[in-house]
């Protein structure tokens, strides 16, 4: 990778070659897989990498597909659905406080976007899958007792 950041966009332009090679119903696969999130314990972005991995995605192309179907779609739509009540008499007095809070927020998902596609790089997803077996298991104890 150059000092200039050119091997970041070499390996961005391959990887989207990569996704762009994945057939329509392949990618619907991938994106159904969010579902699961519906389960305790287990995570929208991981169930989308771990379908990505099976359908024989190298990790850092899963996790990147992962991240672009949860960006326009969830973040986006989400917003712009919260706007009219913001703009309304419910965000009167708070809209400084929200606009703070988004620009955190969108810092914060770029730098942990920049990190865990770094991250998948040279490593696998075990160590999330244990957290979320965990926390999954946890919690239906949690509620169950």
């Amino acid at each position: 990778m150059s000092a200039h950041g050119g091997g970041d966009a070499a390996a961005a332009l391959e990887s989207d070659r990569r996704l762009a090679r994945l057939t329509w119903w392949e990618a619907v696969g991938v994106g159904a897989a969010q579902v699961f999130a519906l389960l305790p314990g287990i995570s929208r972005s991981g169930s989308t990498m771990v379908a990505g991995l099976l359908r024989g995605l190298p990790h850092q192309d899963a996790a990147r597909y992962a991240f672009l179907l949860a960006t326009p779609v969830i973040i986006l739509a989400a917003g712009v659905l919260k706007l009219p009540e913001l703009a309304g008499p419910t965000g009167h007095g708070i809209l400084g406080q929200v606009l703070a809070g988004s620009a955190v927020a969108g810092v914060a998902a770029y730098v942990s976007l920049r990190f865990l596609t770094k991250y998948f790089e040279t490593r696998t997803l075990t160590p999330f899958a244990i957290y979320s077996v965990t926390a999954g298991l946890l919690s239906l104890g949690w509620f169950l007792i």
